[in-house]
C-alpha cells in the first residue's frame, strides 16, 4: 500500500486475511440463538448449533444496545496480544500428546505460546519449546497450532481436509501435518514472513504468485472433480445470512442494509452470468491472499522460488477464474491494520489492466498457454478471454466472502469488523457487476 494514498477505511454504515476460512467441504450448523442463559456453553442439538451469545465477544462499554460505534469502543486499544490461560492448556496438551521428544517432558510451566495474527476464522498461536529444553530426536521445536473456528465443519470435511494437508505436504507444496484432533491441527511452523498486502504488487513477487497458481492447477487430488464447491457454498451461506438473528443494535442496522440487497435474486443473477462465462474447471487454491503466502527464508530462491502457498482450507475443485479474480480483489484489502475494524479497504489499489495481464502471462508460461506457434492475435484473444474471466469471477468473491463475513460476525470469537467487512464486500460487488456484466 502506497504510503500517503488516501486509504478507505470501510465503516459500519458504509461496508479479513482470512487467512484461514473453513474446510472445502466444511459444515455450516444451523444456528439458534433464542433464549440463552449467559452460563450456557455452545453446544451441538442434531443439525443445530445453540450459540452462547454472551462468548462470542467482548462486551461493549456501551451495553448490549449502543450505537454503531460500540464494537470500536470495544477494541479501542487494538487487538488482545495474550493467550488465555485455557488456550495456554489444551495447547499445551495437544502437543504433548501428539508431537514426541521433549514436548512428552517439559511441565506446563515451561511452555511457550504466542498468538500469530492473520486468522479470521481459526485462531493461530506459535507453540514453542522453552531455549534449555534440548530435543531428543526429530522433534520440531517450533509447531503453528489451528483451532478452529466457530463455523464448524463435519467429520468428512476433516478427513478431505488432513488427506489434503498430507499429500500437499509430501510433494513439498505445503507444511508438514503434526496433528489432528476435532478441534484443530497442528503443522510445521516454517521460517518465513507472511506477504503484505503491498508486496502483491511487486511484479517480481506477483510474477511467482502466478506461477504457483498454475502448478497448483496442474495438480491431479483424490477428490470430486465436479466444481460443486463454490455455489454450494455460497447457497449453504445463503440459506444461514437469511435466517439470523442479531442482538447488538449496530450489527442489526447492517444486516438489515445488506439484506435490503435482495441477495438470493442477486445470487441467481450471477449464477446466469458465470454459467455463460467459460471457465476451465481445475484444483483450486480458492484463498490466495498474501496471508495465505509465505516468503520462505530457508530456501534457494535460484532454483525453486522463495514462496509458498499455505492454508487449503478451501481448496477444491473450482473453476480457474475464481482463483484470478478472487486473488485480483485480495489486493484491496489489508489485514494488518491494528484498530479497528482491523483492516483497511482501498479500491483503488484493484490491479490494473497491465497489471493482471501482468500475472496472466507469467501463468500462461508456467502452463504452457503461450508457445513459439502461438499467433500475435490468439494470444491477445486469450489474454482477454482470461481477463473477462478473471474480473467476472471476482464478483463472486466478493459475493462469496460478503456472506461469510455476515456468518463470521454472529459466531465468530475473533476481533474482526465482520459486518463492516461484509458491506465492503457488497460495495465492491454492486460496482464490479456495474463494470463486467
Amino acid at each position: 500500500m502506497q504510503s500517503g494514498q488516501n486509504v478507505m477505511e470501510c465503516h459500519s454504515e458504509g461496508a479479513l486475511g482470512k487467512s484461514d476460512k473453513t474446510a472445502t467441504l466444511r459444515y455450516i450448523p444451523t444456528l439458534k440463538t433464542g433464549d440463552i442463559g449467559p452460563t450456557v456453553d455452545n453446544k451441538k442439538v442434531g443439525d443445530t448449533l445453540v450459540i452462547n451469545e454472551s462468548n462470542l465477544r467482548a462486551p461493549s462499554p456501551r451495553g448490549a444496545n449502543g450505537d454503531d460505534d460500540s464494537e470500536a469502543e470495544s477494541y479501542r486499544d487494538g487487538r488482545t496480544e495474550v493467550v488465555d490461560m485455557d488456550m495456554k492448556g489444551r495447547a499445551f496438551a495437544w502437543c504433548r500428546d501428539f508431537l514426541s521428544g521433549s514436548w512428552k517432558s517439559i511441565p506446563e510451566a515451561d511452555f511457550q505460546i504466542s498468538i500469530v495474527s492473520g486468522g479470521l476464522s481459526n485462531q493461530l498461536f506459535m507453540c514453542s519449546l522453552p531455549d534449555h529444553a534440548h530435543t531428543i530426536g526429530d522433534e520440531p521445536r517450533r509447531v503453528l497450532l489451528r483451532v478452529y473456528g466457530a463455523i464448524l465443519q463435519g467429520v468428512d470435511s476433516l478427513v478431505l481436509e488432513s488427506v489434503m494437508f498430507a499429500i500437499l505436504a509430501e510433494r513439498a507444496l505445503g507444511p508438514r501435518l503434526y496433528g489432528i484432533f476435532p478441534e484443530g491441527r497442528l503443522e510445521q511452523y516454517l521460517p518465513s514472513n507472511r506477504l503484505r498486502t503491498e508486496q502483491l504488487f511487486v511484479p517480481e513477487l506477483s510474477a511467482e504468485i502466478a506461477s504457483k497458481m498454475a502448478r497448483f492447477h496442474r495438480m491431479v487430488m483424490p477428490f470430486n472433480k465436479e466444481p460443486k464447491w463454490l455455489f454450494g457454498t455460497i447457497g449453504r451461506y445463503m440459506d444461514q445470512v437469511m435466517n439470523l438473528k442479531f442482538a447488538r443494535e449496530a450489527h442489526v442496522k447492517k444486516y438489515n442494509k445488506l439484506i435490503k440487497y435482495d441477495l438470493p435474486a442477486e445470487l441467481e443473477s450471477l449464477r446466469v452470468l458465470l454459467s455463460a462465462t467459460p471457465s476451465p474447471v481445475v484444483f483450486c487454491h480458492n484463498d490466495v491472499q498474501e496471508g495465505n503466502i509465505l516468503m520462505l527464508e530457508d530456501r534457494d530462491c535460484t532454483s525453486t522460488g522463495k514462496l509458498m502457498l499455505i492454508d487449503f482450507e478451501y481448496s477444491s475443485y473450482n473453476y480457474r477464474g475464481f482463483d484470478f479474480g478472487n486473488h485480483f480483489c485480495e489486493w484491496c484489502y489489508d489485514y494488518t491494520y491494528n484498530q479497528w475494524p482491523f483492516y483497511k479497504c482501498t479500491p483503488d489499489n484493484y490491479p490494473s489492466r497491465e497489471q493482471q495481464l501482468h500475472f496472466i502471462r507469467n501463468y500462461l508460461v508456467e502452463t504452457g498457454g503461450y508457445s513459439e506457434s502461438t499467433m500475435h492475435e490468439d494470444q491477445a484473444r486469450i489474454e482477454q478471454d482470461l481477463l473477462v474471466e478473471a474480473n467476472r469471477f471476482a464478483m463472486a468473491s466478493h459475493f462469496l466472502w460478503g456472506l461469510w463475513s455476515i456468518i463470521q460476525a454472529r459466531i465468530s470469537k475473533i476481533e474482526f469488523g465482520y459486518m463492516d467487512y461484509a458491506q465492503s464486500r457488497f460495495d465492491a460487488y454492486f460496482k464490479q457487476k456495474r463494470l463486467f456484466s
